[in-house]
């Protein structure tokens, strides 16, 4: 067993959603944020009932500032298994699209072309 009792094959995230609630869930490092997501969303916490649920499942994984998309696996983000692992989970619909200068493109005007982005400080 790793701390606090997780099993040493498995990866333990807590889970942050935007209102500052959280909870613990227990994954194997196969599983991508994709399965994570759909694990949460098809089994949202009774703690969080008072939660809006999104009306599709747009839910988003967020790790160290960036958004995980569906296919990555916890083993390629290299997480320590037998360990707690912090994520924020939001809804959003789209991912912002990688851009080698880690700014948003502009779009002739100068204004951004992103109508629903989200900054993690």
């Amino acid at each position: 067993m790793g701390t606090r009792g997780i099993p040493l094959d498995k990866i333990n995230l807590r889970l942050i959603l935007v209102s500052g609630k959280t909870k613990e869930y227990l994954f194997s490092p196969n599983d991508s944020a994709g399965d994570i997501t759909e694990s949460v969303y098809r089994n949202w916490p009774s703690e969080w009932a008072d939660e809006s649920l999104p009306a599709s499942n747009i839910l988003r994984l967020i790790y160290q500032g960036r958004f995980l998309h569906g296919n990555v696996t916890l083993g390629a983000l290299q997480l320590p298994q037998g360990k707690t692992t912090v994520m924020h989970l939001v809804p959003r619909e789209n991912l912002p699209e990688p851009n080698n200068q880690g700014q948003l493109k502009k779009d002739k005007s100068g204004e951004s072309n992103c109508s629903n982005c989200c900054v993690i400080v």
